[in-house]
């Protein structure tokens, strides 16, 4: 016998504490090296996406 939920509650806690900055700012020069290496993976990924959509 199938059940059957009628309510869903979520609750969530969000800590406001100081905000962290990013690692590329903490790590002069090598910031611009890893954003490019991290575009150059998104893009293939990307790529490699629409290619198995596009072979179906």
């Amino acid at each position: 016998m199938p059940v059957e939920i009628k309510e869903l509650h979520i609750r969530v806690a969000v800590d406001a504490g100081p905000p962290r900055q990013p690692q590329a700012a903490s790590s002069p020069g090598g910031g611009a090296a890893d954003k490019d290496a991290i575009v150059a993976e998104c893009v293939e990924q990307v790529l490699q996406i629409m290619q198995s959509k596009r072979d179906r």
